[in-house]
């Protein structure tokens, strides 16, 4: 296919998600997170533009595919971007995939989402939103082009309201930055009607540890030798040493729990602690 793409096609041994289809509206992402992955991959990855062809040559890979299977939007670049609000790109992209009554799944850090419910509030869908941080000015350092974290929670609790399955990506945890916020966030998220969380540590690669030292230069004192010399590295990924890993999804899960919400870790081989029956939350999809 062309623009729908098979979920991790490399089979990470570490990736616990179910069977799913990628679909990224635009390439790139400009709420040019410290901590974002795709600089490895992606050229000028922060300067977001949208698909050529997107619609047409989406609406030739719909054709092959069977009703009912996952999609998620997006992967490599939030699907609501600030270009999508004059664009609406993911808007006809999901108008394109309720036709088909595929399952979809939307992972962004915009309340620009909210736009969208009279469409998602017609599918089987479940939307995840990404909240690292209730501290808008750290926030605004770690994640510069993202809207600040109030606004989520408010639309957070607009698509709940609405019946909406919402989830959380707790996610990074980075140690020594936002792990002091842990409990907070997660009985935030609860207390707006969030039913999941999915959470992971930071995993650095040489381009966004570059940036981290940069931001926070304290914060990656502190961690460089526990990444570099303690650590382990997973194909391009430096992690924590694993004691501390589990430590921290422990306290993630443990909050979950008191709070009534489900929970999984993402890429720690950590299974064994998860609480829910899917590592992305799309098992709330009706």
């Amino acid at each position: 296919m062309d623009v729908l793409r098979e979920f991790d096609p490399w089979r990470d041994p570490l990736c616990t998600c179910p069977p799913k289809l990628s679909l990224n509206p635009y390439t790139g992402c400009d709420h040019a997170c410290v901590y974002c992955y795709i600089t490895s991959y992606i050229p000028r990855a922060f300067e977001c533009r949208p698909k050529t062809d997107l619609i047409s040559r989406l609406r030739r890979d719909i054709e092959k595919v069977r009703e009912g299977t996952l999609v998620s939007m997006s992967n490599s670049s939030d699907p609501y971007p600030h270009i999508e609000r004059n664009l609406g790109l993911t808007r006809e992209c999901l108008k394109l995939l309720s036709q088909k009554d595929l399952r979809v799944q939307i992972i962004t850090k915009s309340d620009l989402v909210v736009r969208d419910l009279d469409l998602l509030s017609k599918m089987r869908s479940v939307v995840s939103f990404t909240l690292t941080t209730l501290d808008p000015l750290v926030s605004k350092r770690l994640e510069p082009g993202a809207p600040p974290p109030e606004r989520r929670l408010k639309a957070l609790r607009k698509l709940t309201e609405a019946g909406l399955p919402v989830t959380v990506r707790l996610d990074p945890v980075i140690l020594g930055l936002n792990d002091d916020e842990i409990e907070r966030i997660v009985r935030s998220v609860a207390g707006v009607g969030a039913k999941h969380v999915t959470s992971s540590t930071f995993k650095p690669r040489p381009d966004s540890w570059h940036r981290i030292k940069l931001k926070f230069p304290k914060v990656a004192r502190e961690l460089e030798p526990l990444y570099f010399e303690f650590g382990t590295k997973h194909r391009s990924s430096f992690y924590l040493p694993s004691h501390l890993r589990e430590e921290l999804m422990k306290r993630v899960r443990d909050a979950c729990i008191a709070n009534g919400l489900t929970f999984s870790s993402c890429r720690e081989g950590l299974k064994k602690i998860s609480t829910g029956d899917s590592c992305d939350g799309t098992h709330l999809i009706e």
